[in-house]
């Protein structure tokens, strides 16, 4: 019953949080300003928009095909078209239960490649790791490309205290989580210490790898894959088709972060990509429907390539 409740507010909370900042911002707005938004998205261009999401697809197929490298390092072989079939199933999954994609995608190796599911597991954890470091790269890269903007940007959202509180938090949490992992004699400590074990095999692979300077060039043409996807789409309107290269990335890291921290950036990542397309003179009601546009549009291909992949799945896998 407990679990049923947890996975339940799992699911909820963030649809509710989204449909919460979508009422929040859209009050705001007058009738005249609602009807421009629509107006935007009847004359968006939308060869820009399919030629962005073909480039999110390829950066999808590298993403599958790196995942082989460490499987390979482990002693595990899998499929491209598993791991790409596993990839948009995950995808599709983080938009239900946040992060619950990265299981699915170590359950579908485990079931269809005889992968431990510890260990493959692992591996994800090590990607999400190298993600993570290049996105606080891009962060950076932002925060010196456009420093004055960045900091305006988060002091106007976020008070300078409740940082400073949050952090706090961070770091006593880390301290007492620490303490129980290498103090505590619990049992469910003991089990949560012998999972970890076999996550670390996997994580250590990516180390220890043999190609691992083809992981690391494979993934940063991933990321190059996701800012070029950003920069197709910023011409799908003609208020964003100007904007310059310090400001699509710092727009690029804003919509990274609400996807990242967020179920999938829902009402998130329209909500903050015109909140900061204000400081470079896009109106709210042009950055809000080019918020839209973009995330609606690349929802609707994980949409698309996850059904496709659940239905795939099984039949290539036939015996």
């Amino acid at each position: 019953m407990k679990n049923q409740i947890s996975k339940w507010l799992s699911i909820l909370i963030p649809i509710l949080l989204g449909i919460g900042i979508i009422v929040y911002q859209y009050t705001k707005f007058t009738d005249d300003q609602i009807n421009e938004i629509v107006g935007y998205f009847k004359n968006a261009d939308y060869f820009y928009v399919t030629l962005a999401l073909f480039v999110g697809f390829t950066g999808n197929a590298i993403r599958a095909y790196r995942w082989k490298y460490m499987l390979d390092h482990l002693g595990y072989d899998s499929s491209f078209q598993n791991n790409f079939m596993a990839v948009n199933i995950g995808y599709l999954l983080n938009l239900t239960v946040p992060k619950s994609g990265e299981i699915s995608r170590a359950l579908i190796v485990k079931k269809y490649n005889n992968i431990p599911f510890d260990k493959g597991f692992g591996t994800i954890v090590a990607e999400r790791l190298i993600d993570m470091i290049f996105l606080l790269f891009f962060m950076l890269l932002s925060v010196i490309l456009q420093f004055k903007i960045v900091k305006a940007f988060i002091l106007d959202k976020i008070p300078l205290q409740l940082m400073t509180l949050l952090a706090i938090f961070g770091i006593l949490f880390l301290i007492v989580f620490i303490l129980i992992y290498r103090y505590s004699k619990l049992k469910i400590v003991a089990v949560f210490k012998e999972k970890i074990s076999g996550l670390k095999e996997g994580l250590l692979s990516i180390i220890h790898m043999k190609e691992k300077w083809k992981y690391f060039f494979q993934t940063i043409l991933i990321w190059i894959s996701y800012l070029i996807t950003y920069y197709i789409a910023t011409k799908v309107i003609p208020e964003t088709s100007t904007l310059t290269f310090e400001a699509i990335i710092t727009c690029f890291v804003v919509g990274s972060i609400a996807i990242a921290f967020t179920n999938s950036g829902f009402g998130a990542y329209p909500f903050l990509t015109s909140k900061v397309l204000l400081f470079y003179a896009i109106a709210e009601p042009a950055g809000t429907a080019f918020g839209w546009i973009i995330w609606t549009s690349q929802m609707l291909l994980v949409l698309l390539l996850g059904l496709l992949s659940f239905l795939l799945l099984p039949i290539l896998n036939r015996k």
